[in-house]
């Protein structure tokens, strides 16, 4: 189905937005490199400084060369400048600083040869990319049609027909790969270097040639090569490793605590305090669950941990399959980032007095780019509420600008209010909003969702996750909507995005089927009421 691509990165608003990401990365996989990718442009030095104090492992710089045979035109031609300079940059601005040492600089944006190879660690790289080369030596004829799945050599397709024509093997690969560095070692030995390591950042040893077209001669290559003047200790290739500042994190506890589940998948249930200085709690945990036990983890509430107070910037980030997370409070931003197939239910902390359906108790941009599991929030989020979501179901009781933005599977169930904006971009998934004041089609985006009441098999849907929602969190808000079943399903709007209709009842014809998805408010709902209610 056609994706916005790439979509807006919700997450990143600053520095201190990327440190945190790079943290919860880190989080999650401790022996992970993290890497950030920078367009090399003017002023890319400054941005990779911030990136260096942001603890990112690898920093790339990407020169307007490169890109894939998608790309449009207008951004090949128009946007960033050749790697060479933005590379210089970068590595000045991080020796000037002394931040050089903490991390490995990477070049890339059509390198093809080994005197590129040289070039860019005169330059001051330490590692290089290939993307184009390697792909022509597959047997790609940059036909620049990536994005249309009708790529002639049967690379970058998924038609069978044409995968038929791929020719390519690994050792084309393998043997272009030998041949740039067999060109790479002869120029270091004519500079007189043994390793890369020794190379880096020579600037002194590129020379300007003076056989080139007149204007050429008219440049001016001083700040380029002009190199760093820097006290001997100050590091010019990767030295030492970041500090991420793991090890006084809370998972570290949570791990030995959940050792027996862990370890035979015995059912464990905990009780901890949490506040807000303590970051991205379980993303060490899943992630040790995730090498265990692989991507369907542990039986669902094999792991339940109950915590009060406030959870830090990205609680229950990446939760995985089998970890339940209990929140007696409040969160920050970012609450079930990726979430993984895990279980968060957030409510009010014990003696609350406020209205929790009235309230926000989650920041924003929580379950951005979930991918599976449940999400139960007995109160309101913040802005920016299931971005990129690809496969959560979420229950929330009100939310603020954007929610559901760039969405592509998954279910949401608003049971109150929205911001501005609902819903743009949003190519798959299901949202259900309870319109109370009548006012959601005004805020609801419909340039890519269309409106429509609800299905007795949404019904079955929703009064089932409605009574999980109540017994997780407690909540007023689903209990006063289950007692008044009829009234609430008649105030339930439906949105359902143009693409996915169009992609599901393509599939409920090629199976003989009638389409799933109903045509937008054609349906009157008359639902038995659910259990709860009847007892």
């Amino acid at each position: 189905m056609t994706l916005i691509s790439p979509p807006p990165h919700h997450d990143i608003y600053s520095i201190e937005d990327l440190a945190q990401l790079i943290f919860d990365l880190k989080m999650v996989n401790p022996k992970a490199r993290i890497s950030v990718k920078l367009v090399a442009e003017a002023g890319v030095g400054t941005v990779a400084a911030g990136v260096a104090k942001a603890h990112a492992d690898v920093i790339l710089i990407s020169g307007y060369d490169g890109g894939t045979g998608a790309s449009p035109l207008t951004s090949i031609k128009h946007a960033g400048v050749p790697w060479e300079l933005g590379l210089s940059e970068t590595h000045q601005v991080l020796v000037k600083n002394d931040l050089r040492s903490r991390v490995i600089l990477q070049t890339d944006g059509q390198l093809r040869t080994g005197r590129d190879v040289v070039i860019a660690a005169l330059l001051g790289a330490e590692e290089f990319g290939f993307a184009t080369a390697p792909l022509v030596a597959s047997g790609c004829i940059l036909m620049r049609k990536c994005h249309l799945n009708t790529c002639p050599v049967g690379i970058a397709t998924q038609d069978p027909v044409l995968r038929k024509r791929f020719e390519g093997k690994p050792e084309h690969v393998i043997r272009f790969m030998f041949y740039v560095a067999e060109e790479a070692r002869e120029l270091m030995a004519a500079l007189g270097f043994r390793t890369l390591e020794e190379m880096v950042g020579h600037t002194e040893l590129i020379g300007l040639r003076n056989d080139l077209h007149w204007k050429a001669s008219r440049l001016d290559f001083t700040d380029l090569l002009s190199g760093v003047s820097a006290p001997p200790s100050v590091g010019r290739h990767k030295m030492i490793e970041q500090d991420h500042g793991l090890d006084g994190s809370l998972d570290i506890k949570l791990i030995e605590l959940c050792k027996p589940a862990l370890d035979d998948k015995t059912p464990i249930h905990h009780e901890l305090t949490v506040r807000n200085v303590d970051r991205t709690v379980g993303a060490m945990l899943s992630g040790e669950v995730a090498r265990r036990f692989g991507p369907h983890g542990l039986p669902t509430d094999t792991i339940r941990l109950t915590f009060t107070g406030t959870g830090g910037q990205s609680f229950g980030a990446f939760v995985a399959s089998g970890i339940t997370l209990e929140l007696k409070g409040a969160s920050n931003d970012y609450l079930g980032k990726g979430m993984s197939g895990g279980i968060i239910a957030v409510q009010p902390g014990p003696g609350a007095t406020f209205v929790a359906a009235d309230n926000i108790i989650v920041g924003n941009t929580t379950l951005y780019g979930a991918t599976s599991g449940k999400a139960f929030i007995a109160g309101r989020a913040g802005e920016r509420f299931c971005v990129r979501n690809s496969g959560a179901t979420a229950v929330v009781e009100g939310v603020g600008d954007h929610g559901c933005e760039y969405m592509t599977g998954g279910r949401v169930i608003c049971l109150g209010t929205t911001g501005r904006n609902f819903g743009a971009g949003m190519s798959g998934g299901l949202a259900f909003v309870l319109d109370d004041d009548g006012r959601f089609r005004a805020r609801c985006n419909m340039e890519m969702v269309e409106l429509e009441g609800v299905s007795p098999e949404d019904a079955s849907f929703l009064a089932d996750i409605l009574e999980e929602h109540v017994a997780r969190t407690g909540s007023a808000k689903a209990k006063s909507c289950l007692l008044h079943w009829e009234q609430t399903l008649s105030s339930f709007i439906k949105v359902v995005p143009t693409e996915f209709r169009r992609v599901m009842e393509q599939l409920a014809q090629s199976q003989g089927q009638s389409a799933p998805v109903p045509r937008r408010d054609s349906l009157k709902v008359i639902s038995p009421k659910p259990d709860s209610v009847k007892h």
